[in-house]
């Protein structure tokens, strides 16, 4: 039966969302200050702050979910705690007005540094810049009266993503044969989540109220290499394997004394210093769902590359 599932932005994770409710023929509405999000049947773009206590109201009427997909306006603690808690606020308490659950994407940065792969029993209790904002926001909706269900998800790669270190930083340069330079290790384990298995549990855990005020893992392929992942698609274009390089931690860190974005990702060192690794087997059984193989996940990714930088560019 076709309802109103509501999405809030439209970067990779909210547009995914909205084109799969729609092809499922759900009637999707995409809220965002700009009125983007994807054009097709099903789904009407709106121009709505939901930052704004109240402005949310007219736009969840019928919703039986809200899939709050926004982000902050810049990659940094400040941003972070200036504007996230206060919007989320506002979502979950709309939202409870209208009855519907709020499903959101979320990060592995509140587990912290852990040894071990990381399941969802795992302690979410990390403290401090980025990844205690996360732990906060956990907390938040933990608290609510409003229904939630958070789905965390590791770095994500697959269409539509942009800034993240398995998308511009190694699509565009394997295809133009220059070498790619990556964060930490070439041959340390790391978890990557394909964008559309993470829209496809989101909306499965909206579906089953079971599934409600619970913390559920993306399904996600084993954990590979830095290296593996450009092998990978390398092979999905067709293309020679690249030269590959490691920007070292010390050169991150020592940059980030002064250069505040190069500070912020060097917070993150850690996750490809050492073996960082995402189980979801837990919730893959959970939800009935399974990761996207990995060389379909990147041909797609390949495909949406390609397409992009044949398309036009806009006026």
């Amino acid at each position: 039966m076709s309802t109103v599932q509501v999405v809030t932005g439209a970067g990779p994770v909210g547009w995914t969302v909205a084109d799969q409710l729609a092809a499922q023929g759900h009637r999707v509405r995409v809220l965002t200050r700009s009125g983007s999000g994807p054009e097709r049947p099903n789904v009407e773009r709106l121009r709505v702050d939901v930052s704004v206590p109240g402005a949310l109201d007219a736009a969840l009427e019928g919703a039986a979910a809200v899939f709050h997909c926004t982000h902050g306006s810049a990659y940094s603690a400040e941003a972070w705690r200036r504007e996230l808690p206060s919007t989320e606020r506002a979502v979950l308490a709309a939202a409870g007005r209208a009855g519907a659950v709020v499903v959101f994407p979320e990060s592995l940065y509140s587990y912290g540094q852990v040894d071990g792969p990381i399941t969802e029993d795992t302690p979410r209790e990390a403290r401090d810049g980025k990844l205690g904002i996360r732990t906060e926001l956990l907390r938040q909706r933990e608290a609510s009266d409003t229904a939630t269900v958070s789905v965390a998800a590791s770095d994500f790669f697959g269409p539509r993503v942009l800034m993240a270190h398995a998308g511009e930083r190694m699509v565009p340069i394997i295809l133009s044969g220059k070498t790619v330079r990556v964060m930490g290790g070439l041959d340390t384990p790391h978890s990557f989540t394909y964008v559309p298995d993470l829209a496809a549990a989101m909306i499965a855990a909206a579906a089953d109220p079971s599934l409600w005020n619970s913390v559920l893992h993306a399904p996600t392929s084993p954990a590979i290499t830095q290296r593996a992942m450009v092998h990978a698609y390398a092979a999905a274009a067709g293309v020679p394997d690249p030269k590959t390089g490691v920007l070292p931690g010390w050169l991150l860190r020592g940059a980030g004394l002064v250069h505040r974005d190069s500070r912020e990702l060097a917070e993150m060192l850690y996750q490809f210093e050492r073996p960082f690794v995402l189980d979801s087997a837990r919730s893959e059984r959970l939800l009935g769902l399974a990761p996207t193989p990995l060389a379909e996940a990147a041909a797609a990714t390949v495909a949406w590359w390609r397409a992009r930088e044949l398309a036009p560019a806009p006026r």
